[in-house]
């Protein structure tokens, strides 16, 4: 067996060695309250399945979660209504952008993944099945306690409100899936539950523990808490992999080599199976919507722990 990486130098290594590059990329300001936020912010967190933690930076500090929520989401559909959320998503990549709506009038409203926003805002109204947005909202928040076992998470507001205010591309999603049957609830009902999962606000090192069941077969190994089956957690995994960085996902899987989901508030989340979960921030996004230097801090960590999926 390989030797276990010194993750404490491993992880200061990585700040020191970003640091002259924080600020870098652009901050997403389609959603004025992103747009406010401190671009030379960086956090990191590795958290192992021994519940060791590691923090570097700003890994205390909470942010807009934004798309990462979309993988915690999937998670919680498939616990309550098991394979058959697969009949009204696809699991492909799909190669357009993020919040596209080309590829759902060719494919007759069945959005290609999860991960996208079209198919995310299908997973939420799965979600919802028996319960008013509020009931939905308050059990999102109870599971995202429970998967990071702690009580201080909650969904920012003000980030909400700035996302119902300009969200007019996710209402025509939505509308054009309504069109087709693909969602089963009022719009505004589904898209209020989005947009405030959406705004979920959590540190890095929240975030990575809320993600440590993906890196153990679906149980949280420090509290000892089953999130979901092994086979599942496995093919959770293998989407992101494929699908968690939008049109950026074969690059950070030929580059970093781990399940990850990204989201526009510069964060990232990804999983070193067997290993640790692992949570970055940085604001400042590349051309397809991703952490900039929250990419390049993973496939440092991947490369100097030797977890990539792939192997050494």
């Amino acid at each position: 067996m390989p030797p276990k990486p010194d993750l404490k130098s491993i992880v200061a290594g990585i700040h020191a060695d970003l640091a002259p590059r924080f600020g870098e990329g652009k901050v997403a300001d389609y959603i004025p309250q992103l747009a406010r936020v401190d671009p030379r912010r960086f956090g990191l967190a590795v958290v192992t399945l021994e519940g060791e933690t590691f923090l570097a930076g700003d890994a205390e500090l909470p942010f807009s979660i934004q798309s990462i929520s979309k993988a915690l989401m999937l998670t919680l559909a498939l616990g309550r209504h098991g394979e058959t959320i697969w009949k009204r998503v696809g699991r492909e990549p799909s190669g357009s952008a993020f919040n596209s709506i080309v590829q759902l009038e060719a494919e007759s409203g069945i959005p290609r993944n999860p991960f996208i926003n079209a198919g995310a805002i299908v997973v939420t109204d799965t979600l919802l099945a028996g319960h008013t947005p509020r009931e939905a909202i308050a059990e999102i928040v109870r599971f995202v306690r429970f998967l990071a076992d702690e009580e201080g998470i909650v969904t920012d507001k003000a980030v909400a409100r700035s996302e119902e205010a300009t969200g007019d591309r996710n209402r025509a999603l939505a509308h054009f899936m309504h069109s087709f049957g693909t969602l089963k609830h009022p719009v505004d009902h589904v898209l209020g539950v989005y947009f405030h999962h959406c705004a979920l606000a959590m540190s890095c090192r929240q975030l990575a523990k809320a993600g440590l069941f993906l890196a153990n077969n679906g149980r949280n190994p420090v509290t000892g808490h089953s999130v979901i089956s092994s086979a599942r957690a496995r093919r959770i995994n293998a989407l992101m992999l494929t699908c968690g960085h939008y049109d950026g996902s074969g690059d950070f899987a030929y580059r970093v080599g781990l399940p990850g989901k990204s989201g526009v508030g510069g964060g990232i989340l990804a999983i070193a199976p067997g290993h640790a979960s692992i949570a970055v921030w940085s604001p400042g996004l590349d051309a397809t919507g991703n952490s900039l230097l929250g990419s390049i801090a993973l496939e440092m960590l991947a490369n100097r722990a030797g977890w990539s999926v792939f192997g050494h």
